[in-house]
């Protein structure tokens, strides 16, 4: 099961493993995109799909979930997970400019919508499924203690909600503050997920609302102060655990018990345990070693580029990341209104505006060609012609 054996015995001990894997510093160049979609058959998008139907489109691209011990990768280099509900992600290779990532992941979307729409699958465009509510259809000892650990909020999120991730070196700690202050707003601008289940759920985010309702301790923010790395670490000493992993039987945790609370029984954690206990928090920005931005939903067709184009920009240089932290301000922390009211709450709408005019000014420090460069600042105007019919 495990690859280190060896047992964290005290909670200095656990702090002091979290600091040192989760934030590496070095020179922030690299950047990576996990898109994630609902999936639909192309003339019944209400139908529930079965794995039977993912395995024969994906063919050897179809991932070990769902029974593949050795899945190709895509052409651009990008793999293929499917999430319980039947959701498909492709996780790009690490790019060393935005560019290149965009040219590979291009290429890697082009592929699976192939191979999907010649099974008659589709891929959804929204943040959460507009048509079905959730469904369970990967059976795994994770999932299921997943899904009994969850609320109804926790099986939607597993079952109904796509999200587009995007990941950057982790750079120094305005990084991590300037990533978590621009959330709220990025949220309600880049909102596209306001119908589930064939009705209007009155939230812009639908998709952030699922998880906002969630146990806070395992998916809201982590506090942001001076030492990052052991924000991290508390938080994850304080979140009850998912699951523990067993060789056999259920992984059922005992309701309530926390990391701290593990390693203060008799059998503590080991170090791959407290590892994997790591990979089951969900915060809306996830230290890894790199930082994950786990807040935006889904966008349609190749519009993902947008929303990546302005958080690379945002982070341009430490005098940018200042000024976006000041056009942030307004709305930092506001992360329920941002979810609810979108770009109709009038500090997110601000920040919103300002996020996205600073964006556009700096898209040529991304790298990118310039009629891509065109399509990024069309979608940011439109973004912001809904700022102003929000006012």
């Amino acid at each position: 099961m495990g690859t280190d054996e060896r047992m964290l015995r005290s909670s200095e001990e656990a702090i002091e493993h979290i600091s040192g894997i989760c934030f590496k510093t070095g020179p922030p160049e690299r950047i990576g995109v996990e898109l994630e979609w609902t999936t639909h058959r192309a003339g019944d998008p209400a139908a529930y799909l079965k794995p039977a139907d993912l395995i024969a489109a994906l063919g050897e691209h179809t991932p070990a979930s769902l029974g593949n011990p050795d899945p190709a990768p895509l052409p651009g280099g990008g793999t293929v997970t499917v999430e319980p509900g039947g959701q498909i992600e492709i996780s790009s290779a690490v790019a060393d400019n935005l560019a290149d990532l965009h040219q590979a992941l291009s290429a890697d979307h082009a592929t699976l919508t192939d191979l999907l729409a010649r099974a008659g699958i589709v891929l959804g465009e929204r943040g959460i499924d507009p048509h079905r509510p959730p469904r369970r259809i990967l059976d795994t000892p994770r999932y299921a203690a997943m899904e009994r650990a969850f609320d109804r909020a926790g099986r939607t999120m597993m079952g109904s909600t796509a999200g587009l991730q995007v990941c950057f070196d982790a750079g120094g700690p305005q990084r991590w503050a300037a990533l978590n202050e621009m959330g709220p707003a990025l949220i309600a601008l880049f909102a596209n997920s306001r119908r589930h289940a064939g009705r209007d759920t009155r939230w812009a985010s639908a998709r952030m609302a699922a998880w906002l309702a969630m146990e806070p301790r395992r998916t809201g923010p982590v506090p942001i102060g001076d030492d990052p790395a052991a924000d991290w670490a508390l938080y994850a000493l304080d979140a009850p655990l998912l699951c523990i992993r067993r060789d056999d039987g259920s992984w059922d945790a005992p309701p309530g018990l926390t990391l701290a609370g593990w390693i203060a029984a008799e059998s503590p954690p080991t170090v791959d345990d407290v590892e994997y206990h790591l990979s089951t928090l969900f915060p809306p920005v996830r230290p890894r070693g790199y930082l994950e931005v786990r807040y935006l939903d889904t966008q349609p067709g190749d519009e993902w580029i947008a929303p990546a184009a302005a958080l690379s920009a945002l982070l341009g240089d430490d005098l940018i990341i200042d000024r976006a932290r000041a056009a942030a301000a307004p709305a930092a922390g506001r992360w329920q209104a941002a979810a609810r009211a979108g770009l109709a709450d009038p500090p997110v709408r601000a920040a919103a505006r300002a996020l996205a005019e600073l964006a556009c000014r700096n898209l040529d420090r991304t790298g990118l060609p310039p009629a891509v460069r065109d399509q990024v600042s069309g979608i940011l105007s439109r973004r912001l012609h809904a700022v102003a019919a929000a006012a």
